[in-house]
């Protein structure tokens, strides 16, 4: 059976609509103004989406901050039939404690298998990385993920500890990280590049490493570490600036099933 499609672009019609006949909903709220207060009343109101199967949420460019991020995330845990969630959170300023509470909140949407979350420009360091990627460690149904980190500082502690912790979705087949801007370096690239090498189901990996200062070295640690990936069957990166190209491409190449191999230079 087609499940139904809404659409809404005020905050007042989603409030005043009827919330337990939504099944597919986007809601496009970008720079509305919405502050705690406002992202409260929208939570309130996804709590008693109980139908819901499908949600993609654009609060871009509000001033949401840390609380309103959190009380979003509680309410989010309501909706027990969320299988696909798409959260755009560009600049909210929802910084570390934010990022984590919220990563925390959806460990429990139990159903979660397909999740875009967009989280650039939100003063996030290496403690919401680390934390964001803890808890999303416990979504044991998440086989799509796909990551906006980029314009924060997260560091090489930050990015390592992240991948760490994604290793552990153990049913993750698709990873999009787009880490531009993000003070990592040689260490953390290689780090990032040891963890998801323990991704035994990742098919399909995309990074997104512009703006930073990895190196030919990183790059190199990076691209030896994810010949390791045992299914890595399409790899795409993105970068600035790749002198040495051919050796990243000749590590990567070892993986004995990698298919699709693409590098693109801004």
């Amino acid at each position: 059976m087609t499940q139904q499609f809404k659409y809404y672009n005020k905050l007042e019609e989603f409030l005043n609509s009827s919330h337990q006949s939504h099944q597919v909903l986007h809601i496009n709220l970008n720079q509305y103004n919405i502050d705690e207060i406002g992202v409260s009343s929208l939570g309130q109101a996804l709590a008693n989406c109980t139908n819901l199967s499908n949600l993609k949420l654009d609060l871009n460019g509000n001033k949401i901050g840390e609380t309103g991020v959190s009380g979003l995330g509680s309410a989010l845990v309501n909706c027990t039939n969320l299988s696909n969630l798409g959260l755009h959170l560009q600049y909210n300023e929802i910084g570390d404690q934010g990022v984590s509470g919220l990563g925390f909140d959806l460990a429990n949407c139990t159903n979660l298998s397909n999740l875009i979350l967009d989280v650039g420009y939100n003063k996030i360091g290496e403690t919401g990385a680390q934390g964001l990627g803890s808890a999303l460690a416990n979504c044991t149904n998440l086989s799509n993920l796909i990551l906006y980190f980029y314009d924060n500082k997260i560091g090489d502690q930050g990015v390592s500890g992240l991948g760490s912790a994604l290793a552990n979705c153990t049913n993750l087949s698709k990873l999009i990280l787009d880490l531009g801007n993000n003070k990592i370096g040689e260490i953390g690239a290689s780090g990032l590049g040891s963890a998801l090498a323990n991704c035994i189901n990742l098919s399909n990996l995309t990074l997104h490493f512009d703006d930073n200062k990895i190196g030919d070295q990183g790059l190199s640690g990076l691209g030896s570490a994810l010949a390791n990936c045992v299914n890595l069957l399409n790899l795409t990166f993105y970068l600035n600036d790749c002198p040495q190209y051919w050796k990243l491409k000749s590590k990567c190449l070892k993986s004995k099933r990698l298919i699709v191999f693409k590098l693109i230079i801004y």
